[in-house]
């Protein structure tokens, strides 16, 4: 039955009053422990009409960080900025989940305790050079991960799933996407193993199937969604035959019930799609959330024809935080400023108008 984006959608418990999903965006306003602060809370509540907020990807541990002053989820004091923002939220009518993330290989021996190496499926350097608090440097050779290694990766997981549910997060996000350790795995670009972790797509989904299985030790299947990324070239990424490795996943996760499959279309720089997502969104039994350059016009689309349940929006809700009702009521639309994307500070952040705060600074 055709679908509209202002429409209500049962996501497992939750009762969404709308299919507009503000999808995960790193934004690098953690203070340096890690920790998010006060100024992300009213960040993410400034955007809680959304039906969904994905908050920006958390490291599940000291190991999984790859970038300056992004928020884990793996301390007590973490754990507790997080649960700032969850309560913000809350208490002005949103839902959110939390993304769980392992950087893997994207990462710096000087963002890694005591300058170790970052680890990966194989010691294969991407290209391009890593943020640190010391600036741009090279990245370098990761580690290979010995097999008995992963289930310590697995493990971190499952902590932090643990402290998302104390935090109070209506539910987790596993990154799988973006070349970071899942994506790592699963793309033989990145995954040259021979033991049971590579090879075949049945091997390279292993980290992938164990991480849930993990997570859903603590969270309901309905609580847990999943981002991909078939064909994303970010972070030296690449698959010799994405559509058919990543069909093969979706028929296999279609047995999972999660409460939803994230998949950013296409690649994120270009947008360019070479895959057939119809295909793949076919091959998938359960909630689709499509992201990746949409637009409302775009996501109406794929809504009347079925190829989505749930629009994920990213740039557009970073300058818009009344983003539903500007497409609801066809209003005009804050123009972003990429350089106050990662710049720290309230600037480009917290500070973009809503509509009537907009309509009143220009009479």
């Amino acid at each position: 039955m055709p679908a509209d984006l202002f429409e209500p959608f049962r996501l497992g418990k939750l009762a969404l009053p709308n299919r507009v999903v503000m999808a995960p965006m790193t934004r690098n306003r953690a203070d340096r422990d890690g920790v998010a602060t006060q100024l992300m809370a009213t960040y993410y509540g400034q955007r809680a009409t959304a039906g969904l907020i994905i908050a920006e990807s958390a490291p599940i541990s000291a190991q999984a960080i790859g970038y300056p002053f992004t928020p884990g989820i793996h301390t007590d004091a973490q754990m507790a900025g997080w649960s700032r923002i969850v309560n913000s939220v809350h208490s002005a009518g949103g839902r959110i989940f939390v993304q769980l993330q392992h950087c893997g290989r994207i990462s710096h021996p000087s963002l890694q305790a005591e300058g170790a190496l970052p680890v990966a499926p194989s010691a294969l350097k991407p290209e391009g050079q890593a943020v640190t608090y010391e600036g741009m440097q090279d990245f370098v050779t990761p580690r290979a991960l010995e097999a008995l290694e992963i289930a310590d990766i697995v493990a971190t997981f499952r902590h932090a799933a643990v402290r998302a549910r104390q935090a109070g997060f209506d539910g987790i996000e596993v990154h799988g996407a973006n070349g970071y350790i899942i994506d790592q795995f699963l793309r033989d670009g990145s995954n040259h193993r021979t033991d049971a972790y590579g090879s075949s797509i049945q091997n390279r989904m292993r980290l992938l199937n164990e991480v849930l299985d993990a997570v859903l030790t603590i969270w309901s299947a309905d609580c847990v969604g999943l981002r991909l990324t078939p064909e994303n070239s970010f972070n030296s990424m690449s698959d010799s035959d994405p559509q058919t490795h990543f069909g093969y996943v979706l028929d296999e996760l279609s047995a999972r019930n999660l409460a939803y499959l994230h998949i950013l279309e296409g690649d994120m720089a270009t947008h360019r799609k070479t895959l057939d997502y119809a295909a793949l969104r076919a091959r998938y039994v359960g909630t689709y959330i499509a992201n990746n350059g949409y637009d409302l016009a775009r996501a109406q689309a794929a809504l009347q024809v079925g190829d989505a349940d749930l629009v994920a929006f990213g740039t557009p809700f970073l300058a818009n935080p009344d983003l539903v009702r500007r497409f609801r009521e066809s209003l005009p639309l804050n123009n972003p400023d990429p350089l106050t994307f990662y710049s720290g500070g309230e600037n480009g952040y917290a500070d973009y108008p809503f509509y009537q705060d907009a309509e009143a600074n220009a009479a």
